[in-house]
């Protein structure tokens, strides 16, 4: 049918062909030019469009990428000052302590304690020293060792072990330890629960609820990897005893393995400005401060007024401590009083701990900030002060800052060059925050470059706990405890565990990596300025911990 059709088709177009030229006048050469005309117009609407496109994105980005850039710009210049004005504040309380000695000796009043020629050590307080812990295999016996060779008389001790733990082992374990001090007659005893109902909080509340507690006066705390010098008790219950006002004596940490890795050397140094300037300048100008947990000594009785543990948040220890402060207790932070513990040296295990850490304190923020405005015990400005200082800046402000402003919108700027950034917010300003860190760690201070690029890295982890936290969202609650290692890691007997590329790789950070570099890319070819390099070396620290290179 087809072959059928084809002639009668050809005559048809030849036809048609000729009238064409019969009533146009026209000729083939005109006809080619019509459609060399249609090509054109089809060519220039297609320009149109794209013309059209284009005006479309430039008004876009100069109407609303622009203003928003500048805005998120601004905010983040705006904590930049405040952050920095936080940090100078804190350190000048601490050249204030240093110039004049103000030690917590000559603040507070201090006497030695000594027993009665009549009474002997009876005239000692009871003090109780709770050890919690939960599967804490490695590091149990060293607790535990330290514990019970504390210099305080032996009847006005009790040792209180508040074990958690689900392994078989580990209990079976504690339990020989117990045994083998009872035998050298401490008073020491170990209190089991079928549950792990609020955790740490949780354990430690239904442990000061037993009846031989009723009869201590303090109580210090001391999680399963610190080990307390023999003259801790001698040196902090007396700020306790001499001084009804007081509730709670802190020492600061130091510790055993800061020298395992890089890792470990970045943790050492931001802890240090933690206990050598934020607790320090809380305890000396406000009297006020954290309670970090751990190494610590309680009043009872303070610990009771405010409602004891509460284990509505993954951050006991603060909402404690907030509680008891709001009441108005004064808090005692000694600096040459030290504890030794353990830094987590595996990098999982130090994104669990710092998710806690920055996620809790936002979630007490959000639950606490009405409670702290209505509080009729304390003055306006120690409500001022937790709330600004304590919580905003320290636990909100400056995760946020260091992420969002370093990792995000400065290496977005690159696409906004017409977006003017003042170099004293990222030069001056960072250079002197850090200077101030660095002088809480003297030794590691060739090391600063190393430390600016992985707080960076770690301040992502930190600014989506936050969030979480003020936000309430899914992980809020979430708990995982610290791996410890204890011994193994002088002995050198863990195994080694070989990981796949794929259970290597941390992807979040491998994304903020892909992002930067890609910035640091257009910068180097389109940018007018230097800030490529800080790019390729912030980028190559996302890597490095996404590809699983930090830490042991």
């Amino acid at each position: 049918m087809s072959l059928f059709l084809k002639p009668f088709l050809f005559l048809y177009d030849t036809t048609l062909s000729l009238l064409l030229l019969l009533f146009n006048g026209g000729s083939l050469e005109d006809a080619a030019a019509a459609q060399q005309r249609l090509e054109a117009d089809n060519n220039a609407a297609q320009s149109s469009e794209w013309f059209h496109m284009q005006y479309l994105w430039i008004k876009t980005r100069s109407v609303v990428l622009v203003p928003v850039f500048k805005c998120l710009v601004v905010m983040c210049l705006v904590l930049s000052i405040i952050v920095f004005f936080e940090s100078f504040y804190m350190n000048f309380v601490i050249l204030f302590v240093k110039l004049f000695r103000r030690k917590p000796h000559k603040v507070y009043k201090w006497e030695a304690m000594l027993a009665d020629v009549e009474v002997g050590p009876d005239n000692y307080p009871m003090v109780l020293i709770q050890i919690p812990m939960y599967n804490e295999k490695e590091v149990y016996q060293l607790s535990i060792a330290a514990v019970c060779s504390l210099v305080w008389p032996s009847r006005r001790l009790v040792v209180q072990v508040v074990d958690d733990s689900t392994d078989p082992d580990v209990r079976e374990g504690v339990d020989v330890e117990i045994a083998k001090w009872q035998s050298q007659g401490i008073n020491i005893r170990c209190e089991r629960r079928d549950n792990r109902n609020g955790y740490k909080a949780g354990a430690m509340k239904e442990a000061l609820t037993h009846t031989y507690v009723k009869q201590c006066d303090f109580v210090a705390v001391f999680d399963a990897d610190f080990q307390p010098e023999p003259d801790y008790l001698t040196r902090t219950i007396p700020f306790l005893v001499h001084n009804p006002e007081v509730a709670l004596v802190q020492a600061r940490w130091i510790f055993v393995n800061a020298d395992k890795c890089l890792m470990t050397r970045m943790q050492e140094m931001s802890l240090n400005y933690h206990f050598k300037v934020e607790q320090e300048s809380g305890s000396t100008r406000h009297a006020f401060f954290g309670f970090n947990g751990t190494a610590g000594v309680w009043r009872i009785s303070a610990l009771d007024a405010a409602g004891g543990w509460k284990s509505r948040t993954t951050v006991e220890d603060m909402d404690l401590a907030v509680r008891v402060g709001l009441h108005g207790w004064k808090f005692v932070y000694l600096n040459d009083l030290t504890v030794r513990n353990e830094l987590p040296s595996k990098f999982k295990a130090y994104r669990f701990q710092q998710h806690r850490w920055s996620c809790g304190p936002a979630n007490l923020f959000r639950k606490m900030t009405m409670e702290i405005i209505h509080n009729k015990r304390v003055s306006v400005w120690k409500k001022f002060y937790v709330i600004y200082s304590f919580f905003f800046v320290r636990k909100v402000a400056v995760h946020f800052l260091t992420f969002f402003f370093y990792c995000i919108v400065v290496p977005t700027s690159v696409f906004f060059p017409e977006i003017y950034i003042p170099s004293w917010s990222t030069i001056y300003v960072p250079s002197l925050i850090t200077i101030f860190h660095t002088m809480a760690t003297p030794r590691s201070f060739y090391l600063v470059i190393f430390w600016i690029l992985f707080e960076n890295v770690m301040a992502m982890h930190r600014t989506k706990g936050t969030w979480i936290g003020l936000l309430e969202g899914g992980r809020v609650n979430e708990w995982v405890v610290t791996e410890k290692l204890g011994d193994a890691l002088k002995k050198k007997l863990l195994p080694v565990q070989r990981k796949s590329c794929y259970q290597r790789i941390n992807s979040k950070e491998v994304m903020v990596g892909v992002y930067i570099l890609g910035c640091a890319l257009y910068g180097l070819i389109y940018g007018h300025t230097w800030l490529h390099f800080y790019l390729f070396l912030q980028a190559t620290a996302f890597f490095v911990s996404g590809f699983g290179f930090v830490g042991t």
